[in-house]
C-alpha cells in the first residue's frame, strides 16, 4: 500500500463523521495548508524525505562576456511553485493538488526523472528525479491535526 492510500484509508473513517459542508470546509483548509507546505519545500529545494534536489548539471565555461545560453543559478522551479500554477481543488469528496496546463508537463518530467528536450530543437536530456509533490512526515502530521480539529469543532 502506498503512502497516499494509507492516508486516504485513515482519513475516510474520520471524515464520514462530518456532514458534507463541514467535510468541504475541512478539505479546503487541508488543501490550502498542504499547497503552502509543498510551495515551501520546493522553495527550499528539498524532496519530501528532506534530501536536497539533485543540482543542475554544470556548464562548461565559455568566454566571460558570453551570456547566450547560460543557465541561471537561481533556485529551480521559482515560477512553478506559484499558486497560479500549483492549483488546489477540493469538495466534500476529496482534494487534489497539482500543476495545471502546459506547466504540468515540465513538472511531470522533473517529478519522474524523464527524458525531454532542453529547448524546442535542442538536445534531449534525462532529468534527475526531483520530487515536487509528495508527503513529508510534517505533512502527514498536519493532515491528521487538521482533521482532528475539524472533527472536534
Amino acid at each position: 500500500m502506498d503512502e497516499l492510500s494509507a492516508i486516504e484509508t485513515w482519513a475516510t473513517t474520520l471524515l464520514r463523521k462530518l456532514e458534507a459542508p463541514a467535510r468541504r470546509k475541512a478539505m479546503r483548509a487541508i488543501a490550502v495548508k498542504l499547497r503552502r507546505s509543498q510551495q515551501g519545500r520546493i522553495a527550499q529545494q528539498r524532496n519530501p524525505d528532506n534530501s536536497a534536489y539533485t543540482p543542475r548539471k554544470p556548464r562548461p565555461k565559455r568566454h566571460l562576456r558570453d551570456k547566450a545560453g547560460r543557465i541561471k543559478r537561481k533556485a529551480m522551479f521559482a515560477k512553478l511553485r506559484q499558486a497560479r500554477y500549483l492549483r488546489v481543488e477540493s469538495d466534500a469528496q476529496g482534494l487534489a493538488i497539482g500543476f495545471m496546463g502546459r506547466i504540468a508537463r515540465v513538472a511531470r518530467v522533473h517529478q519522474l526523472g524523464e527524458r525531454d528536450r532542453v529547448a524546442r530543437n535542442g538536445p534531449e536530456y534525462k532529468y534527475p528525479a526531483r520530487v515536487l509533490l509528495g508527503f513529508s512526515d510534517a505533512d502527514r502530521d498536519m493532515i491528521r491535526n487538521e482533521l482532528l480539529n475539524h472533527i472536534t469543532e
